[in-house]
């Protein structure tokens, strides 16, 4: 397993942050480091912009934060688009469209147990990015197709040069979107997801996860070919339990789950303390060891975070500051009680 567990700590991609050196330090001060994505910073930073970069049709609107898809301009660029799909240049992101992972590149990662990546996911990408008749351009079948292939392949390409830096790198594949295709207004259900994410996965190097924040299916998550499962447990941790036997079942494989606890919303992280959280941790383990599954593997594959991105705090980026400071204290207490190394 090159994911590590044993309560270490990582954290959400997207930042509110505005100093890129002062972003970079805090996400290289957690036991796997990423580069963070800081759209407060520039549009170029926002995780949909640099998911999109060359991907034919796409053009942005700096000015209205918008990133929106033409079918003409598609059809001009897919031909160039498809001939350059093993060219790693074309496929990674570029200095233009983040500053943050050029430096973060530059740093020497070699000792840090794992490093870690993001780009956002095909299902998220393709609701939030509308077509000529504002239609999300996931329903175009030969647009989404071309989508699973073209993100796939910028993965494996942001993970190899990853890899580079470290042996132990792993990405996390963005699915903000994930939680809405369950709802039947959706228009694109579960079984054309399990099929299309299926495909996407198959295609890309491990070792790979999810990230989100919402609540969607968790059984429909757990069951993914996924090698590690990263969510928001401070808000969603009594419902995601529930799901023990497709938990059980994950960790069994040897899956890594990222226990999103510490919040990051400016109320909710004035509400709790260390002591609060490890009780709320554990309360949810003690749940899970009543249905069978043991302390010790979820302590041996399992990690820590903060809660969930924030963007909207009324001081800027000081509680994410502090939320991270918390997560250490959290993750050193709770590793010395358990003796973990």
């Amino acid at each position: 397993m090159t994911i590590p567990g044993d309560l270490l700590t990582t954290a959400m991609g997207v930042m509110p942050h505005k100093d890129v050196k002062h972003a970079l330090e805090l996400a290289m001060s957690v036991d796997v480091p990423y580069w963070p994505q800081l759209p407060l910073y520039s549009y170029y930073e926002d995780m949909y912009v640099q998911a999109s970069e060359n991907f034919p049709g796409i053009f942005v609107d700096f000015e209205r934060r918008l990133v929106r898809h033409s079918a003409e301009k598609f059809l001009d660029e897919l031909d160039y688009a498809l001939s350059h799909l093993d060219d790693s240049s074309f496929l990674d992101i570029s200095p233009k469209y983040s500053e943050v992972y050029q430096l973060f590149l530059q740093k020497d990662l070699s000792e840090f147990p794992a490093i870690r990546g993001q780009m956002e996911g095909p299902v998220s990408l393709g609701f939030n990015v509308l077509d000529d008749n504002d239609r999300p351009i996931i329903f175009d079948d030969t647009v989404r197709q071309v989508l699973l292939d073209f993100l796939a392949k910028r993965v494996n390409v942001q993970l190899a040069r990853l890899k580079e830096k470290n042996p132990n790198a792993f990405m996390f594949v963005d699915e903000p979107g994930m939680q809405f295709i369950f709802s039947a207004m959706s228009g694109y259900g579960d079984q054309a997801a399990k099929r299309d994410l299926e495909y996407f996965f198959a295609n890309i190097d491990g070792p790979r996860g999810i990230h989100l924040c919402g609540n969607p299916d968790w059984e429909f998550m757990l069951n993914l070919d996924i090698d590690v499962l990263s969510l928001d447990v401070y808000t969603n941790g009594e419902i995601f339990v529930r799901y023990a036997p497709a938990i059980k079942k994950f960790l069994d494989r040897g899956g890594v789950l990222v226990w999103g606890v510490v919040p990051t919303n400016f109320e909710p992280f004035l509400s709790e303390t260390v002591d609060t959280l490890e009780k709320g941790l554990e309360g949810m383990w003690s749940f899970l060891e009543k249905k069978g599954i043991s302390r010790e593997l979820i302590l041996a594959q399992g990690m820590l975070s903060p809660a969930t991105c924030c963007l909207v705090n009324p001081d800027g980026a000081k509680t994410v500051d502090k939320a991270f400071h918390v997560l250490d204290k959290l993750s050193t207490r709770m590793r010395k009680k358990y003796g973990l190394k």
